[in-house]
């Protein structure tokens, strides 16, 4: 059976929706279009997506699988469009996935120094997709923070930094020079807690049972609201924190907790002459490389 982008991009809109009628007007097709291609959907792989009454609509369990699956292979998809355009257009593209803070400005320097007709583009990405823009093709490389699942990639260590505690300016350590992660036992955590195991290890809420989950989080920028608006406390990097001041936040270097780790990260099926330049020059003229 060969599998019609079409209807997986129908069939993602309604499971974005768990609606038809919504989904449709966001595809700007008629619900009945919309129900009769997801039946057929239904028909050409064999089995229910939606489970379905007048008032709700859910996934089933292969509904849920083909999400995981149908976003891949779109962006594949979406991927190849990118790439054979370029190259029909004569273009030699890069685009390179970069987190918050991080700056890889003198790299592309020097590549478009040694390549003048190179395109090159960034894709802002953040902990939930930096990895993820690399396995979909998005991005060609990555500029990456650790940890990370490796599994697919090539990584080439490039340096470390600080990370630092975000606080209120009401907080009542807002106004130290440094602190220790044991300061901040009693605090809450915007964050997972195994991504700050030192914070983990000694936190209060932890070992009373009174942890609340952290909330969903798409941006830095978020994160740094919900701090401001005294919800409780972030752990980022210092190049991050530098990027993203503002009055009603304080940044307090952490003494004993270990540092970020930032690394190059690429496809290992992917490797092009281009790339190993790029990894070069990163390893080369980032900081503290």
């Amino acid at each position: 059976m060969d599998v019609d982008l079409r209807k997986l991009r129908y069939f993602l809109a309604v499971a974005d929706e768990l609606h038809f009628g919504r989904a449709a007007e966001r595809l700007h097709i008629a619900q009945p279009v919309l129900s009769r291609q997801i039946r057929v959907l239904e028909g050409e792989l064999g089995t229910e997506l939606f489970l379905r009454d007048r008032r709700h609509t859910v996934l089933t369990p292969a509904g849920e699988q083909l999400v995981q699956d149908a976003k891949q292979l779109l962006a594949n998809a979406d991927a190849l469009q990118r790439r054979v355009r370029a190259a029909g257009q004569g273009v030699t593209r890069l685009t390179i996935g970069f987190m918050p803070g991080i700056t890889v400005t003198p790299v592309i320097s020097r590549l478009r120094a040694h390549h003048p007709d190179l395109d090159v583009r960034m894709l802002r990405t953040g902990w939930h997709d930096q990895v993820e823009v690399l396995h979909d093709a998005r991005a060609d490389i990555g500029i990456v923070r650790l940890p990370i699942n490796q599994t697919g990639l090539e990584l080439r260590p490039l340096y470390t930094e600080p990370r630092l505690a975000i606080l209120p300016t009401t907080h009542p350590l807002a106004a130290k020079h440094t602190i220790h992660i044991t300061d901040l036992a009693a605090d809450h955590l915007l964050q997972d807690p195994d991504a700050i195991p030192e914070w983990r290890d000694i936190a209060k809420e932890l070992r009373t049972g009174a942890h609340r989950p952290a909330p969903t989080i798409n941006s830095v920028e978020e994160k740094l609201e919900l701090v401001a608006g005294g919800q409780g406390i972030a752990v980022i990097p210092a190049s991050t924190a530098a990027f993203y001041t503002r009055p009603d936040i304080a940044a307090i270097p952490i003494d004993d907790l270990s540092p970020n780790h930032v690394a190059a990260a690429w496809p290992t099926d992917r490797t092009t002459p281009l790339i190993e330049e790029f990894v070069e020059a990163a390893t080369e003229l980032l900081p503290g490389s």
